[in-house]
């Protein structure tokens, strides 16, 4: 039996008292350089209260956590760094929240990771796991067992001390095929049989694996969940709790205030994050806001009006660059952009197909226009930091060559036969797809306007289509509905490669089986890939690995984007890298002058 924080029983009484204190969390923008001395209370904003009206879930927890701040009403250590508010922008909403068991998207996982909960391991600026919520661990000499000690210092918002039951809580939801946890490829050489995972003590979890290589990664993004306060939801509903963007209640150093609905979330800092981990964050308060437009995201950096802007597009850059008030961070990313392909649609289920459009788009053009020197043509997954990157797969056969392409559909059954522009097959259907975008990224809409226009020289008919981004992740991840053709996506690689959950013939149903193609030589690969730890050896594979990749065309791979964010000369202590943009938001800090 896990052991009871007694307490959160004492605390909650003071819960009456505080609960309806109203903290002004509205994201407005207009304290946000003050500085009040003393920290002032633990503020919860009355609008979740109302949010929450009629759950009992949010009505408990949020009682629970107010309580346990209470006692920490007017602590501030010494320090000028202290205080303030700092805003943060990006086009869109943080779909599911901070509820990670479900998470697809990466501005959730980031504000997952380093403001609301913890990871058990974060990477040191030369990728290296340290520890975080996990203070050490140790792996078998055989390689079979891993074994983590976590910290005794670390309280859920609510008052609970976070330990290992929540671990393997979190683990063991993430394995539930219910749950539908989307990067499951992260435990593919875990035992996901019941020994698996065991609690040795309140503080020592124990996992059982297969040896492979960066088996500590998957630790890295996934953020540890409270088991006692989801353990009871049946896992088909995790994605649906109120948990998740209501009342979400963390361990890590910010506080959730308040989420309003694709206009902002409010966080604040939470005092008792553990001393040894550096204590309370800096910031008194931090807002993100969605502002869907990138003209305006510009305008109100350029203005004062935000702190950051995440994600400014190229042509937003010298803007940037010539502002006094503001800095531009440029820096080699994790992500690729592409254009998924549904190969269930009739008219892209032949490769052949797949392989034209690729041909007959001209994406090193496409690049210079968009990125303007941000960004490089990608022709496969593997990122060109990578030690696995082969430069040279897929320089002939993703080149651009209209001619090839017309043969490609020539001979896949596609010509043009009733002399319209548009091909068809010989059923009579047009050869004609819609390529979907998220709303408000100019960029990506742009790839579909030129796609458009470039493609018609082929004979195939392109529309482009804007999508709102919450509403494209249900179209294109659900698997009951793949409501898509093509879509243009990023994709953020973890440090671990592993296409598994994107392309392997087992995970057609799961939330990133996006393509739905099926490859036998491929599968192997995959599946044999992360059992090679020595890289030379790993090497020549990964190189085949591409060239499948190539072939098959999945995707229509674009571009590796260099990463750009504008922040504020007011706003101190800020490290962005391929790491990510909040990996150091806990010691962002605003100059007193």
């Amino acid at each position: 039996m896990r052991e009871i924080w007694i307490a959160r029983t004492v605390l909650a009484v003071a819960a009456v008292g505080v609960i309806g204190a109203c903290g002004g969390g509205d994201g407005s923008v207009g304290d946000r350089g003050s500085r009040d001395g003393g920290g002032g209370p633990w503020m919860l904003d009355a609008s979740l209260s109302s949010a929450g009206a009629g759950i009992a879930f949010c009505d408990e927890v949020t009682g629970h956590v107010a309580g346990f701040m209470a006692q920490f009403e007017g602590q501030l250590p010494p320090s000028e760094r202290y205080g303030g508010t700092v805003v943060v922008g990006s086009i869109g909403e943080i779909p599911n929240g901070m509820n990670n068991h479900v998470s697809q998207d990466y501005t959730a996982t980031q504000h997952q990771s380093f403001l609301n909960l913890m990871t058990l391991v974060k990477y040191d600026k030369d990728l290296n796991p340290v520890p975080y919520l996990a203070e050490s661990w140790e792996v078998s000499d055989d390689g079979t067992e891993l074994t983590f000690h976590i910290r005794d210092d670390v309280y859920w918002h609510d008052g609970e001390l976070t330990d290992a039951y929540d671990v393997a809580y979190t683990y063991r939801r993430a394995i539930d095929p219910a749950t539908a946890f989307p990067n499951t490829a992260y435990w593919t050489h875990y035992d996901q049989g019941p020994a698996g995972v065991e609690v040795v003590d309140s503080f020592t979890v124990k996992f059982r694996l297969r040896p492979h290589a960066d088996f500590i990664d998957p630790w890295r993004p996934t953020a540890i969940m409270p088991e006692h306060l989801l353990e009871d939801v049946p896992s088909a509903e995790l994605s649906q709790h109120p948990y998740g963007s209501v009342c979400p209640v963390g361990n890590g150093p910010f506080i959730f205030v308040e989420h309003r609905e694709s206009a902002s979330w409010t966080f604040q800092a939470n005092p008792a994050f553990p001393a040894d981990l550096g204590g309370r964050p800096y910031l008194d308060r931090y807002v993100f806001r969605t502002i869907s437009e990138q003209t305006t995201l510009l305008t109100e950096l350029l203005t004062e009006g935000l702190d950051v802007f995440i994600a400014p597009t190229p042509d937003q850059a010298q803007a940037i660059i010539d502002s006094d008030a503001v800095d531009l961070k440029q820096y080699p990313f994790r992500q690729y952009v592409f254009v998924g392909w549904n190969a269930r649609r009739p008219q892209l289920s032949d490769k052949r197909v797949r392989q034209a459009l690729t041909r007959g788009t001209n994406r090193q053009e496409i690049v210079d226009a968009l990125l303007q020197g941000y960004g490089t043509v990608a022709n496969g997954s593997v990122p060109p930091f990578h030690w696995a990157h082969d430069p040279s797969v897929g320089k002939e056969a993703m080149s651009y060559d209209q001619d090839a392409a017309r043969a490609l559909l020539d001979a896949a059954g596609w010509t043009d036969r009733d002399g319209d522009g548009v091909r068809e097959n010989a059923d009579g259907d047009r050869l004609s797809i819609s390529i979907k975008y998220n709303e408000g990224n100019g960029v990506r809409q742009g790839i579909a306007e030129i796609m458009q226009a470039q493609l018609a020289e082929i004979g195939v008919e392109v529309a482009p289509t804007v999508v709102e981004w919450g509403t494209l992740l249900s179209q294109i991840g659900e698997p009951t509905v793949r409501d898509f053709d093509g879509v243009v996506m990023g994709w953020v690689v973890e440090y671990k490669l592993d296409d598994t959950d994107l392309f392997h013939s087992s995970n057609l149903s799961n939330t990133y089986g996006y393509s739905g193609t099926q490859r036998p030589d491929m599968d192997e690969l995959m599946e044999r890939l992360p059992l090679v730890v020595d890289r030379d050896e790993a090497k020549p594979l990964w190189t085949e690995y591409q060239e499948l990749l190539v072939d098959e065309q999945p995707y229509m791979f674009f571009y590796f984007p260099d990463r750009l964010d504008g922040v504020s000369k007011r706003l101190r202590g800020v490290e962005m890298d391929s790491r990510g943009e909040w990996l150091s938001v806990k010691d962002w800090w605003i100059s007193a002058d």
